[in-house]
């Protein structure tokens, strides 16, 4: 009797580690192929997802980017440009790609930090849909005019909008040159207004031709149009002056705008869910990339001021991001759309 009871518990315990074996095969089988991303990885092309046009700043630095990326993996690392609504279509692209490590978003603080406060509903969720890999840099913004505008500082600026009232316009490109053209009427209290854009690029093109007044705009897409003295700059959106561009004085330092501190940060995202070795491979590349002499020597000729993160510290600093750039955009009195 004994001896069966143990020929049955014996075919008992081969049954289960055969059940065990089978269903660990079908949950491999049925796995996404995502899950094994991070052996051998990368065994094919990444796209670099820019949520701006080919010529705005986010993309010169994207390219330069891409290209040291793929140096360094040994793979190829293709931008591809999606602009339109803010940021919006490259986000949610990229928040419904594969998490498998071949789609990366290289992003601004439009995204995520200024949209959910600027847009009644997003299809992506800036925080839960994606996850952080390194912060990449800041992008400088400056205040710059049409030539043919008689002024040379934001004092002059500020006095001819009040000699001329409702004459003063300002483009936008993207949620830092709309938050801060909304932030400069309303602490200077002269009326100003909006005309948004797809895109910088096209911005810059009707400021050069003047079918606008003015715009903020980041060093890294305007610095050669200014230098090339298609447009005047007359100060920057940083509460104190950038070491890539210092003759330019800070807003903050006109009375009326005591206080004004608008910065437009860069980072890489992947999509929530892309195993960690991947997301801590990029990591390392991207964040010594960035603080390295190479890349901070290249973009720095672009007017962006680059340096690395780990993760977490992204993470982080994308949930406070998205506090600070709510009160930006409540206290310039911009409504939701």
């Amino acid at each position: 009797m004994q001896t069966m009871k143990n020929a049955t518990t014996t075919v008992a315990v081969a049954s289960r580690r055969r059940f065990i074996s089978i269903g660990a095969a079908a949950g491999l089988a049925g796995a996404a192929p995502w899950a094994f991303a991070q052996e051998g990885y990368p065994k094919q092309p990444i796209k670099l997802i820019v949520p701006f046009a080919a010529g705005s700043g986010t993309d010169a630095v994207a390219r330069i980017t891409a290209q040291m990326l793929g140096e360094a993996l040994k793979a190829s690392v293709i931008v591809d440009n999606r602009a339109g609504a803010n940021g919006v279509i490259a986000a949610e692209f990229v928040a419904k790609a594969p998490p498998d490590g071949y789609t990366l978003f290289m992003t601004t603080n439009t995204t995520h930090s200024a949209n959910p406060s600027l847009m009644k509903s997003l299809p992506y969720d800036p925080v839960k849909d994606f996850a952080p890999v390194s912060r990449m840099g800041n992008l400088p913004f400056m205040l710059v005019v049409n030539n043919e505008l008689p002024v040379r500082s934001v004092a002059e600026l500020l006095a001819w909008g009040r000699a001329h009232p409702g004459k003063l316009t300002y483009a936008s490109g993207n949620s830092t040159g709309i938050v801060s053209g909304a932030t400069l009427s309303r602490m200077s209290g002269v009326p100003m207004l909006h005309v948004p854009y797809k895109s910088t690029p096209p911005a810059i093109a009707d400021l050069i031709g003047g079918q606008v007044s003015m715009m903020v705009v980041d060093l890294a897409a305007g610095l050669a149009t200014v230098k090339a003295g298609k447009m005047r700059a007359i100060a920057v959106t940083t509460q104190e002056r950038t070491k890539l561009f210092p003759e330019l004085p800070p807003l903050a330092e006109t009375p009326e705008l005591k206080g004004f501190d608008i910065t437009s940060w860069n980072g890489v995202f992947a999509p929530a869910g892309t195993p960690r070795d991947v997301v801590l491979k990029l990591n390392k590349v991207l964040s010594e990339m960035a603080n390295g002499t190479a890349f901070r020597e290249r973009v720095a000729k672009l007017g962006f001021d680059a340096f690395g993160s780990t993760p977490e510290e992204l993470g982080a600093f994308t949930v406070s991001e998205l506090a600070k750039w709510k009160k930006l955009i409540q206290a310039a009195g911009i409504q939701p759309e």
